[in-house]
């Protein structure tokens, strides 16, 4: 592999592994349409690649959340479960559907999304019982306060993950673009809370899909390893710019790259990349 290669994979890593770790994303979004449309990749081996370039930000990013509390494994756990049930689902109905339809449905949700956390302000629910099941905390590195919160509606939240994963698996975005925004706007919690399980979920999932991409002999070794260690520093990179943004400016960020999201898949949809 020519250096210049190599450092543009590097380069695209650490691009996507930033924004994966600020807003729980993962990186799919980006990793997939430049390795298709810069690096000449076929979508197979695309998805592959950046499927472990999601693993590897979700890694370097957990490594810090989990460590600072802001990642909630409890919830994420809980939530992951439907998410894959979802995916299974999905997966069938992708055969059913067109896929202009499926965008034109995943677009309109990023939207709605988008717009929601721009007007309506964020609420945290204080807990009722410090020690209940649903009760958490974390400090926030941006004002050096502790946000005490409880999660709201964890049975709605379960069955919304189900669509959240069907969508990601019928479109193949990561499913975190439908997760943060269900997890702050419906559950109440935090945006910071939100996105860093967002990361932590989105590595188990992007796992079993990587390796299931290895051991099928489709998975270009070099160009992975180039765009894992790109992710993982991006994704460190982006846990410390993560904790430093207010709230408010973090999700007013996040509802962009919702619209550029839904802007992304519109143009692959019309064929423009």
């Amino acid at each position: 592999m020519e250096l210049i290669i190599l450092f543009g994979l590097i380069a695209l890593g650490i691009g996507a592994g930033l924004l994966g770790a600020m807003f729980g994303l993962g990186g799919g979004v980006i990793f997939v349409p430049i390795l298709m449309i810069v690096f000449g990749l076929a979508p197979a081996e695309s998805a592959a690649i950046s499927l472990v370039g999601i693993v590897a930000g979700s890694v370097g990013a957990s490594s810090i959340f989990v460590e600072k509390g802001l990642s909630n494994i409890r919830l994420g756990l809980l939530l992951e479960i439907t998410t894959t049930v979802g995916a299974i689902t999905g997966a069938v109905i992708a055969g059913l559907m067109e896929s202009w339809a499926l965008s034109l449905v995943f677009c309109a949700v990023m939207i709605y999304s988008g717009l929601r956390m721009i007007l309506n302000p964020e609420k945290i629910v204080e807990p009722s019982d410090r020690e209940g099941r649903m009760s958490f905390r974390y400090k926030d590195d941006s004002t050096g306060e502790d946000v005490p919160y409880e999660v709201q509606r964890v049975k709605t939240g379960s069955i919304a993950c189900i669509f959240a994963g069907m969508l990601s698996s019928m479109t193949g975005v990561g499913g975190g673009a439908i997760k943060v925004p269900m997890m702050n706007l419906l559950m109440n919690v935090p945006m910071k809370a939100a996105s860093a399980t967002s990361s932590y979920m989105i590595g188990i999932t992007a796992f079993s899909g990587a390796a299931t991409y290895f051991f099928s002999g489709q998975l270009d070794m070099p160009f992975a390893g180039g765009v894992a260690i790109g992710a993982f520093a991006g994704a460190l990179i982006g846990t410390q710019l993560s904790r430093r943004i207010r709230t408010k400016h973090l999700r007013k960020y996040f509802s962009i790259v919702l619209f550029a999201m839904a802007a992304v898949v519109l143009l692959r949809t019309g064929g423009m990349l």
